[in-house]
């Protein structure tokens, strides 16, 4: 039989068509195995998860039956957070009773875990201190008192106290010195409370590298905050979203720049602070702009980035849980921390743990980015101090 030219075009039409529904059907069946092959994590890093989270509990003592221990063994939190005073229940008891009780605290929290705890207290001194002289720890005095004198040989003595306080309680993570700058005096969250050591980056990085020293000193580590300056703000981000967009300056970068290029810096802490300039979408803490773009890529660092308490108003009134943590993983945070002390979420650990492995297993966030940031904390968990 003869074939015109027309049928044999056609014919081969014909074959060209079936030869690429067959090709597409085949990536079809196939790019499924090929994503879920690139995203499975390796039995360490899976184990590792809960090492990403930094979590707050209710307790003066804990027991095999208490929930933070079974966030301990069963998920492997990373570290847990110590209050004085309980916010959501209105109680004056939360973690903090004595000396002689926190190192029994920190002591039982620490032999339930496999991996060694960060053990974390906000003592900056003065209004936001945790370890208070009515619980029977030593006397502290404020940044601005200190930046105020401007005597590095006094902000040595109160940093040593304060080193040698924590060390002695069984905290190995101090979540200061606060270097943001005090551009407003009337800022409700930094000026106001005497947290800021001056509005000069100078006097700033002077007096916070003494603290520095003192923790070191110790082997405390320390977390620069907030990143990237919330002494210019208005509002506080514990309530709701802070927008410093039209106050913000440059210059509030200053210090986080001269600590990150000395070595000295353990972590840095963002700010739930929304600057438009900066990222017109989303506050520091979501920012890929501003934490990979700015701290990361301009100023240099590669170390820990921790971020403020996931449970801020500034983060739970806009977000909800699980876009948060995508946002905040994927902007560059490698440790998430949930004081349990805006509102108290007994599994929030749990939860947190199982959106982190729901947006690996998805593709939304890499084992790349995991291992990076599982890596930062283990390095940095190397430093930290053994019980004395």
């Amino acid at each position: 039989m003869t074939i015109n030219s027309r049928g044999s075009c056609t014919a081969f039409r014909g074959r060209r068509v079936v030869w690429w529904f067959s090709a597409v059907l085949f990536l079809c069946v196939m790019t499924p195995l090929v994503s879920w092959s690139a995203v499975t994590l390796s039995p360490e890093m899976e184990k590792d998860l809960g090492q990403m989270l930094i979590v707050g509990f209710r307790g003066l003592s804990v027991d095999e039956a208490s929930p933070v221990i079974q966030d301990i063994r069963k998920r492997n939190i990373g570290g847990v957070i110590l209050f004085d005073y309980d916010v959501p229940a209105g109680s004056p008891v939360r973690n903090i009773a004595s000396p002689v009780q926190v190192r029994a605290l920190t002591e039982a929290l620490q032999a339930a875990a496999s991996t060694p705890l960060f053990i974390a207290v906000d003592q900056e001194g003065g209004k936001i201190c945790r370890l208070k002289t009515r619980f029977g720890f030593p006397p502290t005095v404020s940044a601005e008192y200190l930046g105020g004198l401007d005597d590095p040989a006094a902000s040595r003595r109160y940093a040593m106290a304060a080193a040698e306080t924590l060390h002695e309680a069984g905290s190995n993570v101090n979540f200061a010195p606060v270097v943001d700058l005090n551009r407003n005096p009337t800022n409700p969250v930094i000026g106001m409370l005497e947290r800021s050591y001056s509005a000069d980056p100078a006097v700033v990085v002077r007096h916070a590298m003494v603290v520095i020293e003192a923790l070191h000193s110790r082997r405390i580590l320390l977390a620069l905050k907030h990143f990237p300056g919330h002494g210019s703000s208005a509002a506080d981000s514990h309530l709701g979203v802070v927008d410093v967009t039209r106050t913000w300056d440059p210059v509030e970068l200053v210090p986080f720049e001269r600590i990150i290029k000395s070595g000295a810096c353990d972590m840095v802490m963002t700010a739930h602070i929304f600057n438009g300039n900066l990222d017109s979408r989303r506050p520091a803490t979501l920012s890929a702009k501003t934490i990979t773009g700015i701290l990361r890529e301009k100023l240099g660092y590669d170390g820990v980035v921790v971020s403020d308490d996931m449970q801020m108003g500034a983060i739970r009134s806009s977000y909800g849980l699980e876009a948060a943590i995508r946002m905040a993983l994927a902007a560059g945070c490698d440790i998430l921390v949930f004081a349990n002390n805006s509102v108290f979420e007994e599994d929030i650990a749990e939860r947190a743990v199982g959106i982190i492995r729901k947006l690996v297993a998805d593709g939304t966030v890499t084992p790349e980015k995991i291992g990076h940031s599982l890596g930062r904390i283990k390095k940095l968990k190397e430093r930290i101090s053994p019980a004395p």
